[in-house]
């Protein structure tokens, strides 16, 4: 007859417990979102997927909003929380803020089975700006200093593609703080021209403006658009047990077929849309290097005032 030892039995007792161990020390969970939207849709749009991975880990999961991009990458870079849902240039912030202590995991899938959107300049449909040419000497808006959309890839194109300087192109050249209130500020006659982001033409920070009721439709039109961007990663701390990373990431990827209501809300589903976002794909650093090297390119301009 064989014999359990107390040590190995007190190991098999103890299995379970070793397996499901981050969550001992991470008994709350929090994700960062960025402020491309007004906080309490930012919220609401969240909330199907912080409910799910809640029920789905079995954790306590919290969102967390700051006023601007910055606030969030500050959260990640101080440890105040787990996971980021970054763009393309914010993840590049968090990246070089952290010397490369943060994981990208997962990108946004189209039903095309692409992952990337666009920049785009707007203006009033009846400005008569119809390029960024016309847009000589008018009020600028970028976004936000950290957003891909919103200031690095049209800052980098308007220098390198379109051959002029933005600070000297337009007469004023500032910061909307969100790409929503960008798109107000041209509707309401506050900047001429402002950066944003479109999925495609029927799916964009100022259709999903219009479809809320928040702008009166076809007042805006895109005046520029820049080449197709990688869509932004979820990202992780590097420094999180990698059971937790991969656990959390999974729970991610099973959320659009386990919840396709709540998936809808969150990736603000338009049934006229003709590539809708339809999940998610596994992505790594590599496909966001050169994001890093553009920052890093527009920080050397700033720096040495070329």
């Amino acid at each position: 007859m064989r014999f359990i030892t107390a040590t190995a039995l007190a190991a098999l007792i103890a299995a379970p417990a070793l397996a499901e161990g981050w969550k001992d020390d991470y008994q709350v969970l929090k994700f960062g979102i960025l402020s491309g939207e007004n906080e309490k849709d930012r919220l609401q749009r969240n909330e199907p997927l912080r409910a799910f991975l809640e029920a789905e880990l079995g954790v306590e999961v919290e969102i967390f909003t700051a006023g601007n991009y910055d606030g969030v990458i500050q959260a990640i870079s101080a440890n105040q929380i787990e996971i980021g849902r970054f763009g393309s240039s914010s993840y590049a912030a968090a990246y070089t803020a952290t010397d490369g202590g943060v994981v990208p995991t997962l990108t946004t899938l189209k039903q095309d089975g692409t992952t990337g959107y666009y920049s785009i300049v707007v203006s009033r449909c009846d400005s008569g700006i119809k390029n960024l040419e016309d847009a000589a000497g008018k009020v600028h808006a970028f976004a936000d200093p950290d957003s891909t959309s919103g200031y690095a890839v049209p800052y980098f194109n308007m220098v390198n593609g379109e051959g002029f300087k933005p600070e000297e192109h337009f007469g004023t050249v500032t910061f909307s703080g969100s790409h929503e209130a960008g798109v107000s500020g041209v509707y309401n006659g506050t900047f001429d021209t402002a950066s944003t982001y479109m999925n495609n033409p029927e799916n964009s920070v100022y259709t999903r403006m219009e479809s809320k009721g928040m702008i009166e439709e076809g007042q805006i039109c895109t005046i520029w658009e820049s080449p197709e961007i990688t869509s932004g990663p979820w990202t992780f701390r590097k420094n999180l047990p990698e059971a937790l990373i991969e656990d959390v990431t999974a729970a991610i990827e099973a959320f659009p077929a386990a919840d396709p209501e709540g998936y809808k809300l969150y990736s603000s589903f338009d049934p006229d849309d003709a590539n809708p976002s339809v999940g998610f794909q596994r992505v790594d650093h590599d496909r966001y290097q050169w994001i890093v090297d553009m920052r890093a390119w527009i920080k050397e301009q700033r720096r040495s005032g070329s």
